[in-house]
């Protein structure tokens, strides 16, 4: 590794997180970022003492802006620094289970949700809701309670990773939603879900919004540069297209073949035809998180050695 690498990221490293591991940060789940914003990324990283090898926090960049989001995973350790914290549950409910609660009124006039019972066997049937509880020592108990109806309208996103994990991985990604929720209010976690965030979406995936349409005819200077046989720069379609290609590329995925079996598999709806910019900048976000969970397999592998 260069030196004049280690030097530059040198003052973004902290706690166990060295020079070196910032460097293969910047090239795996920083790859999107221009050099501005990963150190603003790195800079908010080190200020919440948030790790992202521990998929504590991690930048998204759509459309050149950056989004900063914060894992579940921060959340919990977050939780469990501050004083009195005596644990959490999260649990699914299903159509099968049986499943009661109500609500109580503490000697302060406040009222708290009582489970009075949830049982259940095999098989459970599908999910209709579930809940969240965070624990704090001397306070009742602080309990999220949804139905799935609310968090249905993830699964119909626009946005292709968002509509993605919701749709492959409900079930994990309804209990993370919860948690967050149970442990930002039974905690006081009172750090933005989002920070330094330009576009917003629900849960942590900010929404898309397409550019503003520009006159694209030609004035008399652009074609006097043209003449110049100045370089032009790309569209946002062609753009989109070569980041595509690159994102295959970091997957392994090289052939034609073999990128027409992913789309096949991972979006049929982009199968054989000429995708919208604002599909393929939904299947682009569908690449990162394969990388991601890519990357995140091999720093498994890697702490096991």
């Amino acid at each position: 590794m260069a030196n004049n690498q280690l030097s530059v990221y040198q003052s973004f490293a902290f706690g166990e997180l060295t020079e070196t591991d910032v460097i293969t940060i910047r090239e795996t789940i920083g790859k999107d970022c221009n050099e501005s914003q990963f150190k603003l990324f790195m800079s908010i990283a080190k200020a919440a003492g948030a790790n992202p090898v521990m998929n504590e926090i991690y930048p998204t960049v759509r459309q050149n802006q950056l989004t900063v989001q914060f894992g579940v995973d921060y959340y919990v350790r977050k939780a469990k620094e501050t004083e009195g914290y005596a644990g959490y549950d999260v649990q699914l409910v299903h159509e099968n289970d049986e499943f009661k609660m109500h609500q109580e009124k503490s000697e302060d006039g406040q009222y708290y949700m009582v489970i009075d019972e949830h049982s259940f066997g095999f098989p459970r049937g599908k999910v209709i809701g579930g809940y969240a509880i965070a624990y704090k020592e001397g306070i009742k108990p602080f309990t999220v309670i949804m139905e799935v109806e609310e968090v249905e309208h993830f699964k119909r996103s626009g946005i292709g990773m968002q509509k993605t994990m919701w749709t492959n991985y409900f079930n994990d990604m309804f209990k993370k939603h919860m948690t967050r929720r149970a442990l930002k209010a039974g905690f006081n976690l009172n750090f933005d879900d989002e920070e330094n965030v330009e576009n917003k979406g629900g849960d942590n995936i900010p929404d898309y919004k397409p550019q503003e349409r520009k006159d694209i005819t030609p004035n008399q200077e652009v074609i006097d540069e043209k003449k110049k046989d100045e370089p032009v720069k790309n569209n946002p379609l062609e753009e989109a297209l070569a980041e595509m290609n690159r994102k295959f590329s970091i997957l392994g995925i090289n052939s034609k073949d073999a990128k027409a079996d992913y789309i096949a598999k991972n979006a049929p709806d982009l199968a054989g035809k000429q995708p919208t910019l604002p599909e393929l900048v939904g299947f682009n976000e569908l690449l990162d998180m394969h990388i991601e969970m890519q990357a995140a397999q091999v720093a498994d592998a890697d702490s096991l050695d």
